[in-house]
């Protein structure tokens, strides 16, 4: 480092509740008990708002969250611009009491709150919001805080809930301010939603509710006190609040609750059950959220650990340092590009943002170890780095050497608050791991006094060199970064088992020219030597500049525990990546002609990845597989997914509206929401088995081998069954009245032994709902059926177009090859008739000469065959006589009459010939009738349907289709509701 730049360890000051502590940074884990109700020495500094303010980074989605409550509590008549219930639902250690701690201090202490850099923010966006200013006191609102991770159920402390125990009591104590005749009068409505508002409303002030550790207390809490009437009581009280508090003005209400998929808490069935129902409540009254995201490290650890920000000059100084090296082109060849080191692009704005850290430990910090599932993002970080810039300042006022920007290899394992802070990170969540790896650093890279230690004694027995005095701890810091990259597991998220070699040089470098790539090669060969470097490195050979040689440090470990580890570092992309790769293997087409997986892109909306995925192919029938990372049904989570489904289908409105013309011969297969859940569980199960079986310390172990493969044969199988179960649904478009709007339906398989992947069972279920013709189903009788008045003298190429893209129309077990042969067969039996442009009737020898693709022949009613000699039609092959019933104005069926009746039936009968041997009719009526304004017309329509039962109860009917509208008593309704269900027909039900 040049002499006129400033080292970070003199520019930067650390706050001096990290210099008291020695690194130890112990309030990191903020308490919103501690800063509410602690008092004398033990009151932390963030109890005060002010220091709140200053050592709180606004984030984005903090200021958000800040405004949200502001306006709700303080915003007047607007307050409706605001959301009422708020929950923060991301895990451990992501900045939730930070964030409650900061909407006490806004409520309980505004002025002081939006004095500071966070609070103007805040403000500005409420001014935004409201198009005024906020009124300074917020109103002056009043505060209930239900720390639930310091409440015992059943139990209350006197100093804190008076006479209070249940969590509605507490509630009423805080509300009230202790007022005891007000505590008093609510008591007993504990369950009475409008008095809980009415309570509310007695206190006339805003009110602000936070509710911190929510699951605590109803989870385990109220297990361990063992009293059922009391865990009734609390949720009767919980669900009414959360219903409340949308209804009251100027109430706000934030509660804390790790989403389930991120809380590991083991609950009993009955905390389970509490936990979903609660669940359930939060998210039909309020809205989720997070105060801090990925992009927010370094500015939250910058403001968390120094009291000022570093001078702009010192910044860019050191930035300039860089440069050489990073265009050298040796290194640039070797190392930046072989790694990826996109921070190089705009590297004095990077450094800006990360500095005194290096952008690389920084994008290490973000894109690695946040994404472990252990890793308590934000707490976590800020322990290690607080604890790394203490040490290693106090080495710079010691007179050793300091690098000039902190990176990935610079993190100083011989201090023992440093280890034990990324030990301890949830990087590594094994007691026995972590054990382990506490003497692998020791022993392999530096121990407490930095005397010893395989990389460390390297530098220290190293020749002299040129560039000794600017990277003396070349091997350490090489080990330091496969340190780092062996702890997060087996594999790393994104970049594969343990540390690359040109990840481990660039962990090495120093801005200055003097160290060159050559030096780099050799301080990494020394320390992976097979010799004299690190006896417990795992090498994984390179192939290739594409596939440099990996290292990992090795810890021996049961195939339990290497599974275990493996798991957390599994990402949510290569989850989703196998329950598609599976899905789209299992997924089979059965009758449908053609099946497609349809691959998620989370980067674009769901209905623009449907309208770009070709669905609407002509002629066919189409099994579409919606892959479940993006799309899924149920549990208030399909919004997106039928959206997508109703545009995709043609059904959507105005710009919305695509030309689709064959979406009716289109089915699709999507995942139910919470079976998605258990299917993701299983893929991590499966990688995780997977990638362990592929690890050399269980290839080179007999016994762990045959248990890793049985292992994964299992898991294998129960990831196929969970994803089979998963796709539960099936969604088509239909129209059950040909007169009817056309719609989007769906069918559910309850059973097991279903699944929407299965083409066989889908096509088995549609056929129940009438929307497709099973083998063997669809013939003669059956198309002669199907077809409208409007559907004769239609081409044969329209009939055919019609059985694929009219919905009232259902599919075709054999598709093109059904419909040529019940043509043929109704033609042969003289239901219907080909003719061409003329009106000649074309003979059809076979079910082959059908040519569907014709727009010149089309499909007419039979035509009467008539008498060359007399020209009358012929019956059964002989001339009609003058008794013929066609000519007996009185010898038709009629009208059934009755007022407001109608009807028709097709081809009429009766009279003195004699009856056709073998014909079937088709029947056609439709009626509207008063029953309350004709004494008789009742019992005539009784007659007509006791004849239509007779008909059915002696199989004499083939095929029925209509619609029927009634007004009925609700007795009757609920009788006919059931019939109704037990012959799968979706019927709709309304009070009048």
């Amino acid at each position: 480092m040049t002499a006129n730049v400033t080292p970070w360890w003199k520019a930067l000051k650390l706050r001096p509740e990290i210099l008291s502590a020695s690194g130890q940074i112990d309030d990191v884990q903020m308490s919103l008990f501690g800063a509410v109700h602690s008092k004398g020495t033990d009151r932390p500094p963030y109890a005060n708002a002010g220091y709140y303010g200053e050592i709180t980074h606004p984030t984005g989605r903090l200021i958000d969250l800040l405004t949200e409550i502001a306006v709700r509590v303080g915003g007047g008549a607007d307050y409706l611009k605001a959301r009422a219930v708020t929950r923060l639902d991301q895990g451990m250690g992501g900045g939730k009491s930070h964030a409650c701690i900061g909407a006490y201090h806004l409520a309980t202490n505004p002025e002081t709150l939006l004095s500071t850099e966070l609070g103007q923010q805040v403000a500005e966006r409420a001014r935004a919001k409201l198009g005024r200013e906020l009124p300074n006191d917020l109103g002056h609102p009043h505060v209930v805080v239900l720390p639930c991770d310091n409440m015992t159920p059943g139990a209350g402390k006197q100093e804190i809930d008076g006479p209070a125990s249940s969590l509605y009591e507490r509630f009423l104590w805080r509300l009230f301010a202790k007022d005891y005749s007000l505590y008093e009068r609510y008591l007993p409505f504990w369950s009475d939603k409008h008095k809980i508002a009415e309570a509310i409303r007695a206190v006339n002030r805003p009110v602000l509710i936070i509710i911190d550790e929510v699951l605590d207390y109803v989870g385990n809490g109220l297990d361990g006190v063992n009293k059922p009437e009391l865990a009734a009581q609390d949720m009767a009280f919980l669900r009414a609040l959360l219903d409340v508090v949308n209804d009251v003005p100027h109430v706000a209400m934030l509660v804390v609750m790790i989403a389930s998929d991120a809380d590991k808490t083991a609950l009993s069935k009955a905390g389970r059950d509490r936990r979903d129902d609660l669940n359930t409540l939060l998210e039909r009254n309020g809205l989720p959220a997070t105060v801090t995201e990925v992009g927010d490290f370094a500015d939250i650890l910058r403001r968390r650990l120094f009291d000022a920000e570093p001078a702009a000059e010192v910044v860019a100084a050191t930035a300039a340092l860089f440069t050489s090296v990073h265009g050298e082109k040796a290194w640039a060849k070797n190392v930046w590009d072989a790694i990826g080191a996109d921070w190089r692009q705009n590297w004095k704005a990077e450094v800006t943002a990360s500095y005194p850290f290096h952008p690389m430990l920084i994008n290490l910090a973000k894109e690695e170890w946040s994404k472990v599932t252990g890793f308590q993002r934000v707490r976590s970080t800020i322990r290690i780095f607080a604890a790394t810039v203490y040490a290693l300042q106090q080495r710079g006022k010691s007179g050793g050497w300091v690098p000039a920007l902190i990176g990935p290899g610079d993190l100083p394992l011989s201090d023992s608050t440093v280890r034990e802070a990324l030990l301890g990170s949830g990087l590594v969540e094994d007691d026995r791991t972590i054990a382990n790896y506490r003497s692998l650093a020791e022993i392999e890279i530096v121990n407490h006094d930095g005397t010893d230690g395989t990389a460390r004694k390297q530098d220290l027995g190293r020749d002299p060199f040129q560039w000794n005095d600017t990277n003396p701890r070349a091997a350490e810091r090489a080990a330091t970064f496969v340190f780092l990259a062996s702890i997060v597991g087996t594999l790393r998220p994104g970049r594969g088992r343990g540390a690359s070699a040109p990840e481990v040089k660039a962990a090495t470098a120093v801005p200055d020219v003097r160290y060159t790539i050559t030096d780099a090669d050799i301080v990494v060969d020394s320390l992976v030597h097979p010799e004299r470097g690190m006896s417990a490195l795992d090498i994984v050979p390179g192939q290739g500049n594409n596939k440099p040689a990996r290292y990992f440090l090795s810890t021996r470990l049961t195939h339990r525990m290497l599974v275990s580890n493996i798991r957390r570092t599994i990402t949510h992309a290569e989850r989703d990546a196998v329950v598609a790769e599976f899905a789209k293997k299992i997924a089979s087409s059965g009758p449908f002609r053609d099946h497609k997986f349809i691959p998620a892109d989370l980067t674009r909306p769901a209905a623009d990845v449907l309208a770009t995925s070709g669905l609407d192919t002509a002629y066919t029938t189409r099994l579409f597989v919606l892959d479940p990372a993006q799309f899924s049904l149920r549990n208030g989570m399909e919004e997106v997914t039928i959206e997508a489904l109703t545009i995709a289908m043609g059904l959507g409105q105005g710009a919305q509206q695509l030309p689709v013309q064959w979406a009716s011969s289109a089915v699709f297969a999507v995942a139910n929401t919470q079976r998605r859940s258990l299917a993701r569980g299983m893929a991590v199960e499966y990688l995780a088995r997977q990638r362990a079986l592929a690890a050399p310390e269980i290839q080179n172990d007999d016994e762990l081998k045959a248990t890793g493969t049985k292992e994964l044969s299992d898991a294998k199988q129960q990831l196929e069954k969970s994803i089979k179960r998963a796709y539960q649904h099936v969604v088509f478009l239909a129209q059950p009245d040909p007169n009817g709007e056309r719609y989007l339906d769906q069918l559910t398989f309850d059973e097991e032994n279903l699944t929407a992947l299965d083409g066989t069972s889908i096509w088995k279920g549609l056929a129940d709902r009438d929307k497709v013709f099973d083998a063997g189903e669809f013939g003669a009788r059956a198309l002669v059926h199907n077809l409208r008045e409007q559907d004769y003298d239609k081409t044969l190429s329209d009939i055919r177009a019609a059985f694929y893209s009219a919905p009232r129309l259902p599919l075709l077990y054999g598709g093109d090859r059904d419909l040529q042969q019940a043509i043929y067969d109704a033609v042969s039996g003289e239901l219907v008739s080909i003719v061409d442009g003329t009106g000649a009737e074309v003979a059809v020898t076979a079910p082959s000469q059908v040519n569907l693709s014709s727009t010149g022949l089309r499909l007419v009613k039979p035509q009467p065959k008539v008498c060359a000699e007399c020209g009358r039609p012929i019956h059964e092959g002989a001339c009609a006589t003058e008794g013929d019933p066609g000519d007996d104005e009185n010898s038709g069926l009629g009208s059934p009459g009755g007022p407001g009746e109608t009807g028709s039936f097709e081809p009429s009968g009766g009279g003195d010939d004699p009856e056709p041997s073998a014909k079937d009719q088709q029947v056609a009526f439709s009626f509207t009738s008063n029953l309350l304004a004709s004494g008789d017309a009742a019992d005539k329509f009784a007659a007509l349907f006791r004849a239509f039962y007779m008909s059915l109860d002696e199989r004499q009917i083939s095929y029925l289709q209509g619609t029927i509208q009634m007004v009925l008593q609700a007795e009757a309704a609920g009788q006919l509701r059931q019939r109704l269900e037990e012959l799968g027909i979706t019927a709709t039900f309304k009070d009048i």
